[in-house]
């Protein structure tokens, strides 16, 4: 969703500031930085924006290096059934803030990206069916598919108790029993490395595109298999 279909960065950007200044801590980023900070869910941007108030001189892929590698819940079922993950407290204590701000704020400048709309309305037509897949709070997710994309997606899920989040493959794939389709017979389109991630382990192709949170020269070092520059070049590609 974030960055792929929708340029949800300011209200991210406004809405991670407010919890953060709400908790104590540094609350002056710009959406350019926060863009490094999303791609993993919320746990995660905390972490890194934690990271970069405790060291401002660290770089974009050094703050994208702090991801999902620490964090056993994102592992997979099997990882998080031997290790239980264990939410440091002050990750939790912003997120307390966080979340529910976000969910009354995440359409206040929230828009699609160009071309998108216009793109999920002709696949619909040539009948390819569609879902969106996040690791943003599921009723953050069913918000913005309800009020900005309705009735084009057939399926839309965001993170949720009991599963575990991108890369992880397991909502992609419960998602794709819920469609009765194969992995073989989805696209995966994403704007970032945790993308790229996901599709490699769900089994499915993946097609990275470049106006969302991640840029061109940061994709291409992940060798994705389509590397995709505006809307237009994925019906072709479908």
């Amino acid at each position: 969703m974030d960055g792929t279909v929708l340029n949800t960065l300011e209200d991210l950007t406004i809405a991670l500031n407010y919890a953060m200044e709400q908790t104590g801590h540094r609350h002056d980023y710009t959406m350019e930085t926060v863009r490094c900070f999303f791609g993993s869910g919320i746990r995660v941007a905390i972490r890194r924006a934690l990271a970069l108030e405790n060291n401002p001189e660290m770089q974009a892929e050094d703050l994208i290096r702090i991801d999902t590698e620490a964090d056993p819940e994102n592992a997979g079922s099997s990882a998080r059934s031997d290790r239980k993950y264990r939410e440091p407290d002050e990750i939790r204590r912003i997120r307390t803030v966080y979340q529910p701000y976000y969910e009354q704020h995440c359409n206040d400048h929230t828009v699609p990206y160009p071309g998108i709309m216009e793109l999920l309305e002709e696949l619909r037509q040539r009948g390819i069916r569609t879902a969106v897949i996040s690791n943003k709070p599921d009723a953050a997710v069913q918000i913005l598919a309800d009020e900005l994309f309705p009735g084009l997606f057939d399926f839309a899920a965001g993170e949720k108790p009991g599963t575990a989040r991108k890369p992880a493959p397991d909502l992609v794939l419960e998602t794709a029993d819920a469609m009765q389709l194969k992995a073989e017979e989805i696209l995966y389109v994403g704007d970032s490395e945790i993308d790229l991630q996901t599709a490699a382990n769900a089994g499915m192709d993946c097609a990275a595109v470049t106006w969302g949170f991640r840029n061109r020269e940061m994709l291409t070092k992940l060798q994705p298999a389509y590397l995709i520059d505006d809307t237009a070049g994925l019906p072709g590609l479908l």
